[in-house]
């Protein structure tokens, strides 16, 4: 990717898409440093990696009512821990994605008379940071059981992850569910599709986030797919998958 100006950056949390109403998303990790220097280190500093953290802060201006605005979404995840998925350019299918499970820490509005009323939080990492891609775009309507693109994620070392978010955005029609899988396959073709992570059936806006149990992984492509029940069901939702 060559260099950018952020001019489309997008802001999945939980159950909203706060890109709208984002001016400014940053994105932080860090490994804490512990200091292991002893008398044989020949007098430079020996360093040993400690436990990791991840960290989101967003801003932007408020807007509030209905779930799908900033003050809506802020208030129902505060305190609590969901996914959260940023994208420094778009998401399209295919483009870069961090995805984590994260606590929603703090939420401040309110600024002086006459400015644009503004918003800004923090979200504190409960689950590694994850770069990886978008399975499925935000912007497209389901309305049947299908499946998403096929992304070549390669293959899943043992003691490492397939990290899968799901930001169910909108739900329409009388009692709709989706039910969201993450498949694989050693092939594009998906002859063979083996499930490796599923979600649990969402009828409202919502977000959740799965990962596999550490075993090694052969198959090198992935795919998510869905269910969708009830009448003039229609759901916007977007998916993002990496490995760690």
């Amino acid at each position: 990717m060559p260099k950018f100006t952020l001019v489309d950056a997008r802001l999945f949390a939980p159950g909203a898409d706060l890109s709208g109403a984002s001016n400014k998303i940053e994105l932080t990790s860090e490994i804490e440093d512990k200091d292991v220097t002893n008398y044989r280190s020949k007098g430079w500093k020996e360093l040993l990696g400690g436990l990791g953290s991840a960290e989101i802060s967003g801003e932007g201006q408020w807007e509030a009512g209905d779930p799908s605005k900033v003050d809506d979404a802020s208030w129902a995840t505060l305190g609590g821990v969901g996914p959260y998925t940023v994208c420094p350019t778009d998401s399209v299918v295919g483009a870069l994605a961090y995805l984590v499970s994260g606590l929603r820490t703090d939420y401040k509005i309110g600024d002086a008379v006459g400015e644009v009323a503004p918003w800004a939080g923090t979200v504190k990492s409960s689950w590694p940071l994850v770069r990886g891609q978008i399975a499925h775009p935000p912007g497209t309507a389901r309305t049947a059981a299908g499946t998403g693109t096929v992304l070549n994620l390669g293959a899943v070392p043992a003691s490492k992850r397939l990290y899968a978010a799901l930001h169910v955005l909108s739900a329409a029609g009388t009692t709709p569910s989706i039910t969201a899988r993450i498949e694989s396959d050693d092939s594009a073709g998906f002859g063979t599709p083996v499930t490796r992570a599923a979600f649990t059936a969402a009828t409202a806006p919502g977000g959740q986030i799965a990962r596999t149990d550490g075993l090694a992984i052969t198959d090198t492509h992935y795919r998510v797919a869905w269910d969708i029940t009830g009448t003039t069901p229609s759901f916007m939702f977007a998916v993002s998958l990496g490995i760690r």
